[in-house]
């Protein structure tokens, strides 16, 4: 079997956890015999080709005179030249991004009668255009490949998975792992919301990546239940033989979060929890690892509460940087208002740590070994961190067990079901 994929990112070049499950997903795919072509916007090089082919979208040339191009762009209805729209982060984080230098330009390559479009592959002013466009070269792939399924990833690919669909009658399947109200509360983005709604519709089945998560889709967006699955997210096995040793070089203990600084994570419900771990242990240092819109309140409320000496901010962690950081922690938390899912505390507990998560996460639906406690109830997350730094039986269980449990959450086992999925709509 093989599947034409759609994704915005993938590893080393990633933002956060989306790229890093497509990764596991193909490796595991792979393991159950199903071939993907992965087609990201912009391919650097450098990326791992182990499990997929991967297929630069700016690469890809279009022949701008055919008709069906033609009318596909004349109908794209939600384009918006110089959207201000920037997904997993707020107003203030775009303003960040846009007075900064990290943004690229969008070229257009043309001949006499194709065109090429170079995309940026981020997350800029320009980001709706590149969807559209993107969705453009995702219908000419598709018409000049051989596949049997498409499966595309959140909402920014959900419109080439529609004309993907189009271009060759071959069944759609789209992954839900974050959607707008987990991102934006109830004030969601009408745009973003619109184009979920649509791509689920077109779907001929819906992955949702928890039960929380596919609760949202049909109660918030209408799909019929009957067409959307859940099917939990994995992480990928380490050899614990091969695994380094990392010393903290504190006497103190350690205490983390990691994941982007923004409302979904709850990053402000972590310092408050600190502050009273901090009133009964000082003994006790916490990391804030991530970047985010919250990020300079979070400095400031950590400065307002004078713990400013027993906090540190890493900025954003990927690859050997985030093992380092779990190796030298004491406890992970997870505080998420609303998670999809949640792979870090997985990763966490694959490094022995001991974790407090959110019973508002996807992943408190799977794992038995990790402290639940509701985002909003700082006392009890404190109460948890610090039963965790303090009684030493209590860690040691956790660990142990923990690290038993997630090493039988694999991505070979998640991707049997996804490709049970594809067997359905074929």
């Amino acid at each position: 079997m093989k599947v034409l994929m759609f994704g915005w990112e993938f590893p080393p070049h990633i933002t956060g956890g989306l790229g890093t499950a497509c990764f596991g997903m193909t490796k595991g795919l792979l393991k159950n015999r199903v071939e993907v072509l992965f087609v990201v916007p912009k391919a650097y090089g450098d990326e791992s080709e182990e499990a997929v082919r991967l297929i630069n979208a700016s690469d890809v040339l279009i022949d701008i005179h055919k008709k069906e191009n033609i009318e596909f762009w004349k109908n794209i209805t939600y384009l918006e030249v110089n959207s201000s729209l920037v997904p997993y982060v707020g107003p203030e984080a775009f303003d960040n991004l846009h007075s900064s230098d990290i943004k690229e330009e969008f070229e257009t390559q043309s001949s006499v009668f194709n065109a090429k479009y170079i995309f940026s592959g981020k997350y800029g002013e320009n980001l709706l255009e590149e969807v559209a466009r993107y969705a453009l070269v995702g219908a000419q792939i598709a018409s000049s490949s051989q596949f049997d399924v498409i499966h595309a990833h959140d909402w920014l690919t959900y419109a080439a998975g529609i004309a993907a669909k189009k271009a060759s009658g071959k069944p759609l399947v789209v992954h839900m792992h974050a959607t707008e109200f987990d991102r934006s509360g109830e004030n969601i983005d009408r745009r973003v919301y619109d184009i979920e709604r649509e791509g689920m519709m077109a779907a001929d089945r819906v992955i949702a990546v928890s039960n929380l998560t596919r609760n949202i889709v049909i109660n918030k967006y209408g799909i019929p239940a009957e067409k959307v699955v859940a099917i939990h997210n994995a992480v990928e096995p380490v050899d614990t033989g091969d695994r380094p040793m990392y010393a903290s070089h504190v006497p103190e203990k350690i205490v983390t979060f990691l994941g982007r600084v923004t409302y979904q994570k709850g990053p402000e419900y972590f310092i408050e929890a600190a502050y009273k771990v901090l009133q009964r242990d000082k003994n006790v240092r916490f990391v804030m690892a991530g970047t985010g819109d919250l990020l300079e309140k979070m400095i400031r409320r950590v400065a307002q509460l004078r713990i400013s000496s027993k906090f540190h901010f890493t900025g954003f962690l990927r690859g050997e940087s985030v093992d380092r950081m779990f190796g030298m922690s004491d406890v992970y938390v997870m505080p998420s208002v609303s998670e999809p899912f949640g792979i870090s505390p997985l990763e966490a507990m694959r490094s022995n740590v001991p974790v407090v998560i959110s019973k508002q996460s996807g992943v408190a639906e799977i794992l038995q070994h990790a402290l639940k406690v509701d985002f909003w109830d700082i006392d009890a997350m404190a109460d948890a961190i610090y039963a965790l730094l303090n009684y030493k039986s209590l860690p040691a269980m956790f660990a142990k067990y923990g690290a038993h449990e997630v090493d039988n959450l694999k991505w070979e086992n998640a991707a049997r079901h996804i490709k049970k999925v594809y067997e359905e709509v074929l």
